[in-house]
C-alpha cells in the first residue's frame, strides 16, 4: 500500500492550468524524484501537498487518510514535512534551536504548561532536546549545535534544514532542490546523506535538477511538463524516454553519462 497516493489532481490559476490531472504514488522507504523543466508544476505540487494551495479536483491520501486541502499545520502533524529551494533557516538562532523549532509542532503541552513551566513542560523540553541532539548526530552537525545557523557553510545549512524537517516526526520528507547551489563535492556528499536517510527508514519525495543526484539515488522518477505527467518509471527508463529527452534533457540520450 502506497504511503502517499495522489489521484488526478488539478489546479488552475485563472486560465492557466498549473497542474493537470496528475497521479503519482510514493511507497514506504522509497526515494522518488519529480523532475521537469522550469514552470512544469513541480513546486506547485509540493505546495499542494503541504497545504499552501488547494486543489480544484482530485484526491491526496497519506497513510490511507485524505489530506487534500487541509491546513499546513495539520499536514505536518499527519507526518509530512518539507524543505525549500531557497534555504529558510532562523539564521540568528543556534543550530540546535532551529531543530527544536521543528519539534514544537508535536509538543504535548499547552499554553498553560509553557507559561508556568510545569513538570509536563519540562519533561517534554528534555525529550525534545535529546531528540534534537540525536538528529544533529545523525546528520553530522553535532559539533555545530551551538553555532549560529548563519555561520554554517552552505552544505551544512541544507543538512540543518533537513534535520529541522525530521524533527517534526515526519514519515515523508519533501526535498525541494536540495542540491541547488552546491558544488560537485557537496552534491556527492548530499547524495550519500539522502541515501542514509532512506536507510534509517525515511521516505523521500524530491524535486531536483541535478541529474547526477536524481539518476543515482531515485528508486523511481516522475516527469512533468506544462503541468502534465509525461513519463514515469525507473531512472534508466526515464532517461531514455523520447518525450523526456525532448522536454527536459535537451536531446541527451542518457543522463547517466553526464
Amino acid at each position: 500500500m502506497a504511503l502517499l497516493h495522489i489521484e488526478g489532481i488539478s489546479l488552475s490559476f485563472g486560465g492557466l492550468k498549473a497542474v493537470d490531472r496528475v497521479s503519482l504514488e510514493v511507497n514506504q522507504g522509497e526515494i522518488v524524484s519529480l523532475i521537469g523543466p522550469n514552470g512544469a508544476g513541480k513546486t506547485t505540487i509540493f505546495n499542494i501537498l503541504t497545504g499552501i494551495y488547494k486543489i480544484d479536483t482530485g484526491e491526496i491520501r497519506f497513510e490511507e487518510k485524505a489530506i487534500h486541502n487541509q491546513i499546513p499545520q495539520d499536514i505536518v502533524k499527519a507526518g509530512i514535512a518539507r524543505t525549500f529551494q531557497n534555504i529558510r533557516l532562523f539564521r540568528n538562532m543556534r543550530v540546535i534551536e532551529n531543530v527544536l523549532v521543528g519539534s514544537h509542532i508535536m509538543a504535548h503541552y499547552g499554553f498553560f504548561h509553557a507559561l508556568f513551566r510545569t513538570p509536563r513542560f519540562k519533561k517534554a523540553e528534555i525529550e525534545n532536546t535529546v531528540n534534537a541532539i540525536r538528529l544533529l548526530k545523525d546528520v553530522g552537525l553535532l559539533h555545530r549545535m551551538h553555532d549560529y545557523a548563519a555561520n554554517l557553510p552552505y552544505g551544512e545549512q541544507r543538512k540543518l534544514e533537513i534535520a529541522r524537517a525530521l524533527a517534526t516526526g515526519a514519515k515523508l520528507i519533501l526535498l525541494d532542490e536540495p542540491a541547488a547551489g552546491m558544488n560537485p563535492q557537496e552534491s556527492e556528499e548530499l547524495l550519500r546523506f539522502i541515501l542514509s536517510l532512506r536507510d534509517k527508514g525515511f521516505t523521500i519525495l524530491m524535486i531536483e535538477h541535478d541529474m547526477n543526484v536524481v539518476m543515482h539515488i531515485s528508486d523511481r522518477i516522475y516527469v512533468l511538463d506544462y503541468g502534465k505527467l509525461i513519463a514515469q518509471g525507473l531512472p534508466q527508463e526515464v532517461a531514455n524516454d523520447p518525450k523526456v529527452i525532448e522536454a527536459y534533457l535537451g536531446g541527451v540520450p542518457n543522463a547517466q553519462d553526464h
